[in-house]
């Protein structure tokens, strides 16, 4: 976890989506957030306020333990990360919008 200042509402929130199959990560480039994984995609969270966290971009899927980002190769969407790239299948693309819709539901909860 990295080195934030958190309140007990951000902790409470943290407990309830680690309850929810979610798995706190920490990814050194960035450090000022906290790391979310479930399955193949992970996201980044930062405080909005004193009693909230919201998501820091749209989630990412992972590859070789690093973020990488949605993007389009020759006409194809793909994850990339540096010189590697994974296709971004239909499965892989549902994956994603629900582990999105999970996080934000429960950061709105």
């Amino acid at each position: 976890m990295p080195d934030l200042a958190l309140s007990p509402a951000h902790i409470a929130i943290l407990e309830r989506i680690v309850a929810q199959g979610f798995t706190p990560v920490a990814f050194g480039m960035y450090a000022s957030a906290i790391g979310v994984r479930r399955g193949s995609f992970a996201a980044l969270l930062v405080p909005a306020d004193e009693a909230a966290l919201k998501m820091m971009g749209e989630p990412c899927y992972v590859i070789g333990g690093n973020l990488a980002v949605r993007a389009r190769r020759q006409g194809r969407a793909v994850f990339v990360w540096k010189d590697k790239s994974v296709e971004a299948t239909p499965e892989l693309l549902q994956e994603m919008s629900r582990f999105s819709d999970d996080l934000a539901k429960l950061l709105d909860s």
